[in-house]
């Protein structure tokens, strides 16, 4: 029974994510400011720790799956919230990845969360793992994190960087915050809404993870999303059809620009991305078409 050591095991990805890992019979452990909350959220069968010095030199771990970082899109990006973003993912993935060089059994692989965002506003140009990045704040945001977390091939470790899209998900992520304006039949594009948003379903993440996990060909750079992104133009009509609503008033860019500052590039600026690594090596999605994606995780409304 292989060992998995989980930062952010409390998240949206990581909470489902260590529910599969344990119908697949791996032993996981979740690193966790809260370790109460780890058996609520994750099963009453993991052990949720506070510190990586609870783990003795002579426990075996042979997967580490590093999924750590504050939201980035809860707060506007002040200079104090930049370096919260910055401590909770690139000095926590250092110290992770210290902590695994020193170990006497050191881990067969380190499987490391990124973001789309690494590749900055990237127009419509299509993008795949060997494209070229646009240089603003989620560039370097994602690069430094990605660099320490690639330190850990230095000691023979395998490492996978993960550049997730937008998660779709029944519960949590950023759909949530988008319902209530389109239920209210006030939704609308973002901008001129021509923007690309790289888009996954949450079972295809956690499966695209385990297959990273699993495959030990699976190395350097893959994209987390869905073969088929979607403009933000066609993901709020296919919102809007899904609800039963109309999405008719957009929200200009400049509004957005003034309420929220630099993060607003989050939302008017996308990446035209594609799995072209994962998709390589053989993985499959299951969900490809936005709108199957969102009728399985929305009810019907009428």
């Amino acid at each position: 029974m292989k060992h998995v050591l989980i930062t952010g095991g409390t998240g949206l990805i990581g909470s489902q994510l260590c529910k599969q890992l344990l119908d697949q019979h791996y032993q996981v452990t979740v690193l966790s400011r809260n370790p109460k909350t780890v058996a609520q959220k994750c099963g009453p069968q993991i052990n949720g720790i506070t510190s990586l010095s609870e783990i003795r030199d002579d426990d075996v771990i042979n997967v580490v799956i590093n999924l750590a970082g504050e939201p980035i899109a809860d707060q506007l990006w002040s200079k104090n919230r930049k370096k919260q973003l910055e401590k909770s993912r690139v000095d926590l993935t250092y110290e992770l990845v210290e902590w695994m060089i020193k170990r006497q059994h050191k881990p067969e692989c380190l499987i490391s969360g990124s973001a789309m965002g690494w590749y900055g506003d990237g127009g419509d140009g299509l993008l795949t793992e060997q494209s070229k990045y646009h240089d603003e704040y989620t560039h370097q945001l994602c690069d430094a994190w990605e660099k320490q977390a690639s330190h850990a091939e230095q000691a023979g470790i395998r490492v996978c960087l993960v550049r997730t899209g937008l998660v779709l998900a029944a519960k949590g992520g950023f759909i949530q915050k988008m319902l209530l304006p389109f239920k209210m039949g006030v939704g609308g594009r973002l901008g001129n809404g021509d923007q690309f948003m790289p888009w996954i379903h949450l079972t295809d993440m956690v499966n695209l993870v385990i297959f990273l996990l699993e495959d030990s060909r699976a190395h350097g750079v893959f994209n987390g999303c869905s073969p088929q992104p979607v403009t933000n133009k066609k993901f709020t009509a296919a919102l809007a059809k899904q609800l039963h609503r109309v999405a008719f008033i957009p929200v200009p860019a400049w509004l957005l620009k003034c309420l929220l500052g630099e993060m607003s590039r989050l939302l008017l600026t996308g990446q035209n991305a594609i799995p072209e690594k994962a998709q390589a090596l053989g993985f499959h999605f299951v969900y490809t078409d936005v709108t199957l994606a969102l009728a399985n995780i929305l009810p019907t409304h009428k």
